[in-house]
């Protein structure tokens, strides 16, 4: 399954929402490759295991679970997740892009590359699709709340 969508963080006419520079929503980004129990529900404890200037290598540990990682990125652009599948997680890649059509707008763009089935191939599944389409999009909107609470306060409460 692929899916993708945009999650807008900074809207010129809505004067309600705090703008976020670029710098800002990098450093939030950064803080979930590095501190990723903050923005990952279930997550007991996360390993480094591997660190050079684009690249980190994670074991995240679920309970019994472990996943192995590879997170990749180019400073002040986009970060890539990348999981292999194995008996217990299906694995795929979530890549977030910063995108900035103008001097004004920001926004976050998550792109979804999964195992599990897309589109015709999905028949029964379709249901199962929309419901992780669904809860991806409630889990970005969560990182760019968490995102706004680092830029605010240094950390999140």
């Amino acid at each position: 399954m692929r899916f993708e969508h945009l999650v807008e963080i900074n809207d010129p006419k809505n004067p309600l929402i705090d703008p976020l520079s670029r710098e800002q929503l990098w450093t939030g980004l950064m803080f979930r490759v590095e501190e990723p129990g903050i923005f990952l529900p279930g997550l007991d404890r996360c390993e480094i295991l591997s660190r050079s200037p684009e690249r980190i290598e994670r074991a995240l540990h679920f309970g019994s679970t472990l996943i192995h990682d590879s997170v990749s990125f180019v400073p002040q652009e986009w970060v890539r997740f990348e999981s292999a599948a194995n008996a217990e997680h299906a694995g795929g890649k979530l890549t977030i892009r910063i995108e900035a059509p103008d001097a004004l707008s920001l926004y976050l763009r998550f792109t979804y590359e999964t195992t599990l089935p897309d589109g015709a191939e999905a028949g029964a599944g379709l249901q199962v699709s929309e419901f992780v389409k669904s809860a991806y999009r409630e889990s970005d909107l969560d990182t760019v709340r968490i995102i706004r609470m680092i830029a605010a306060n240094g950390r999140p409460q």
